[in-house]
């Protein structure tokens, strides 16, 4: 009785992670944007530079775990380059110094249908803070290549001054250049990573 209470244990613990697979970013067909308030308005950029991977249930749509996103700060891109040489001097992301923006996810809870709260820890300019993104499974389906992808948007708000991005400018009438909070938008496709064929048992001898 035992044994068989012992089987079906394992066997439920098999089902439920049988479609928990890994996937990997593609950053050509994803975006990193970043929007941030510039006297009245908004500017944009981006990062071209990034890698991603997480663990994902394709078959419930249940579980988002082991999550981890790499930014090369240098990749900034606001589609200006005197502005761009700025973003990468020690006033703001000091690039030198600090070569890669980093989140690590610690948990995702499920908030509803192919919703996820996904907090983690984000590193920036040599400070790590807290950060929860607010991501949507959008599907998966089959891409051009005759392979599966995946497809996600996350989105968070965070104060570029708790990473000790501190620099602005103040106007003539006394009003600051740039706003503090920054939204950030990611849109990410993202293939399964296909397990590697174990490797032959040196030790069993060859028939």
């Amino acid at each position: 009785m035992k044994k068989l209470i012992l089987s079906s244990l394992v066997v439920a613990l098999f089902a439920a992670n049988a479609f928990a697979g890994k996937f990997s970013v593609d950053n050509v067909h994803s975006n990193v944007d970043f929007t941030i308030r510039h006297l009245v308005s908004n500017v944009r950029g981006s990062f071209t530079d990034f890698s991603g991977e997480f663990s994902f249930d394709e078959k419930t749509g249940d579980k988002l775990e082991a999550v981890k996103f790499t930014i090369q700060a240098n990749s900034v891109n606001t589609m200006n380059t005197k502005r761009d040489e700025h973003l990468r001097s020690p006033d703001f992301f000091d690039v030198a110094k600090y070569p890669t923006l980093e989140f690590v996810g610690k948990s995702a809870k499920k908030t509803g249908k192919n919703k996820f709260k996904l907090a983690g820890d984000l590193t920036m300019h040599g400070v790590t803070k807290p950060v929860t993104f607010d991501v949507d499974y959008l599907g998966i389906g089959p891409n051009m290549m005759g392979g599966r992808v995946a497809g996600f948007k996350a989105t968070t708000q965070l104060n570029r001054k708790d990473f000790g991005i501190i620099w602005n400018k103040t106007l003539d009438k006394g009003s600051l250049a740039l706003g503090d909070q920054v939204t950030v938008n990611l849109n990410i496709e993202a293939a399964p990573v296909e397990a590697a064929a174990a490797p032959a048992d040196a030790t069993k001898p060859k028939k």
